[in-house]
């Protein structure tokens, strides 16, 4: 996360990455952290460098938003650099992730549903690494990079916020209420401040942010239908 000429404060921003680091905290205690804890989580070794690296990106934007808030851009700037690395990081594992995610529902009886999450996991890591490649080529703008940057970390939430549903298991349909209106909130949340503290709501924020809730929407709405599954089958094949 690299940024230049910007010494506006960044409440909001940081207030974002705490947000997230509760998500994740809370997310995913149940299913990993807690297990982890105990001793009782087994998984191949990509898949903690993959929680690693995707937890270091929520502490760096924190950290990277405190820093321009305090000023502090040079430091900002060489911090910066190593957020590039995680992110190809991020992205690069994503798939053994979710070649691993398939192979565990396989495993437990999902059948042709446990392909499904496929399409969603390469999609999510392919918008991901874009929102972080454009932030980085527009970091010298940085009302834009900014704005891509806390896309790009809203949009690395998703999986945390989705896991909300184990501790409301009697909500119906997950994939709407913590899928995309929970997870997707904090994309309304940001154009709201936008609006009221700038009385516009900048582009990128407005039809990017929009374009991640459809892009969600049409996901959840063609999940494991019979195109998606071909789809998911195909990508399965070509990756595993």
């Amino acid at each position: 996360m690299v940024q230049q000429g910007h010494n506006h404060k960044t409440g909001f921003f940081i207030a974002i990455g705490l947000i997230g680091l509760f998500a994740v905290l809370t997310g995913f205690s149940t299913t990993f952290l807690i297990p982890l804890g105990e001793g009782e989580f087994k998984a191949p070794f990509i898949i903690y460098v993959h929680a690693l690296l995707a937890f270091s990106w929520i502490l760096l934007f924190i950290t990277q938003s405190h820093l321009i808030q305090k000023n502090n851009l040079n430091q900002h700037r060489r911090i910066g650099f190593a957020g590039i690395f995680v992110a190809i990081g991020i992205t690069a594992t994503f798939v053994p992730v979710g070649l691993y995610q398939v192979e565990k529902e396989l495993a437990q009886g999902f059948g042709p549903t446990a392909t499904s999450s496929l399409v969603g996991t390469i999609t999510s890591a392919l918008i991901f690494i874009s929102l972080v490649l454009a932030g980085l080529l527009k970091r010298r703008v940085p009302p834009i990079h900014k704005r891509l940057m806390l896309l790009a970390t809203i949009l690395l939430l998703w999986p945390a916020w989705f896991r909300f549903r184990h501790f409301f298991p009697s909500i119906p349909n997950p994939e709407i209420w913590f899928a995309i209106v929970l997870a997707d909130s904090l994309i309304v949340v940001a154009i709201l401040w936008d609006k009221i503290k700038h009385r516009s709501v900048h582009p990128v924020l407005l039809y990017v942010g929009l374009f991640i809730i459809l892009e969600h929407t049409v996901e959840a709405y063609m999940f494991d239908s019979p195109l998606w599954r071909e789809l998911a089958d195909g990508l399965y094949r070509l990756l595993k």
